[in-house]
């Protein structure tokens, strides 16, 4: 349900922002972002706000400054201070305080590299950074940042069509492994085939099991005809120097969340008082 009002975001730090926004939003709230003081006064000139969450300590213009300012713009707008030593926890709560409206935070995921980029896709945005599925993907490397950087959304937008379980076979759950090994031997032996046929029958459906869902094995949505792991090599030349994918993160809408399953003609009865 859309909520009433909206509420302005202004932090230096782009992760606060996006974690912020993607609460608010969640919540229905219409949100604006921005990156400093006085990219924020600007937006509270153009639309009306009702409710601003301000970093205390921002370079060139302090949230202070940031506070009385948007004070005389209207002195109706609900303020909170935040600062860069806050936790996230913290921050939450001083949402809800000042919103009124219960939130959590359920799951996050961070990404870093000590030389190279984390590139990032948002799918069926919203807003800016917040929609129905996003990607983080680390990239080591020393090439090129630019280049790195664009092939790294390829990978992204990769991880959010073709969601892979693991990097490649070593980083899929031994049980899981074991359970397609499993289920594979089963059924060629209700077929009659003898152990040393169904053992290499195995080995084969394993191979085609990990180009399902290891990423380094999968056909690349961009070009099919290669697999992601050539695709890397192949970006090498482009970007200057060799490249690791490092780790990647994608999360869905809803994923993970069991939906409670309603009775209407139930619920129609208890509305109108029968039983």
């Amino acid at each position: 349900m859309a909520r009433t009002g909206t509420v302005l975001v202004v932090d230096d730090e782009e992760i606060m922002r996006e974690i912020l926004d993607a609460l608010l939003t969640r919540e229905g709230y219409t949100v604006r972002l921005a990156s400093g003081g006085a990219e924020g006064l600007d937006i509270a000139r153009e639309v009306p706000i009702a409710a601003a969450v301000v970093d205390v300590m921002m370079p060139g213009m302090d949230g202070l400054t940031v506070l009385d300012e948007l004070k005389k713009i209207d002195d109706d707008i609900a303020v909170i201070m935040i600062t860069a030593f806050a936790s996230v926890e913290t921050a939450i709560a001083d949402a809800i305080a000042t919103i009124g409206e219960n939130m959590t935070l359920r799951r996050a995921a961070s990404l870093e590299v000590g030389k190279g980029v984390v590139s990032s896709y948002v799918h069926n945005a919203v807003i800016e950074g917040a929609g129905k599925m996003g990607v983080i993907v680390a990239l080591e490397s020393t090439g090129k940042t630019d280049e790195l950087a664009a092939f790294g959304r390829q990978l992204a937008m990769h991880v959010a069509a073709a969601n892979p379980q693991a990097l490649d076979p070593a980083g899929l759950d031994p049980a899981v492994v074991k359970r397609e090994k499993d289920v594979l031997a089963d059924k060629y032996r209700q077929q009659g085939k003898p152990e040393n046929v169904i053992e290499k029958i195995v080995e084969s459906g394993l191979k085609t099991y990990y180009k399902e869902v290891c990423l380094l094995e999968q056909a690349f949505i961009h070009d099919n005809a290669k697999s992601v792991g050539q695709a890397v090599k192949e970006a090498e030349g482009k970007i200057g120097a060799p490249v690791k994918i490092s780790g990647f993160v994608r999360y869905a809408l809803g994923e993970g969340i069991e939906k409670q399953e309603s009775d209407f003609a139930a619920e129609v009865a208890a509305a109108s008082g029968k039983k």
